[in-house]
């Protein structure tokens, strides 16, 4: 199945955290936080803001973002879990 988002909204893969610290601790998995650096698996085309003003869409397919930490729905399809949110919730690009 594929996934198509409408507006400004793009569907998002997280990426998994590092296990170790820095330093070389294992953190079990109840430590972990939970990761905020993702991947853009798909983009809508953009869309207009409530007064009109056209959103363009400032990500693309294959980008590495940081999101806000609580944002978004989380779906899972086909045995993969997603997570679809608005181009307002990214922060960053991470190059």
């Amino acid at each position: 199945m594929k996934i198509k988002p409408l507006g400004e909204r793009v569907v998002i893969k997280m990426l998994e955290s590092e296990e170790t610290t820095k330093s070389g601790i294992v953190l079990p998995g109840t430590a972990k936080e939970k990761p905020q650096v993702a991947e853009i698996i798909a983009a809508g085309p953009g869309g207009y803001d409530e007064k009109g003003k056209e959103i363009k869409m400032e990500v693309k397919v294959g980008d590495k973002v940081l999101i806000s930490k609580y944002a978004g729905t989380e779906v899972k399809i086909d045995g993969n879990e997603y997570t679809i949110l608005k181009q307002s919730d990214i922060l960053a690009i991470v190059e």
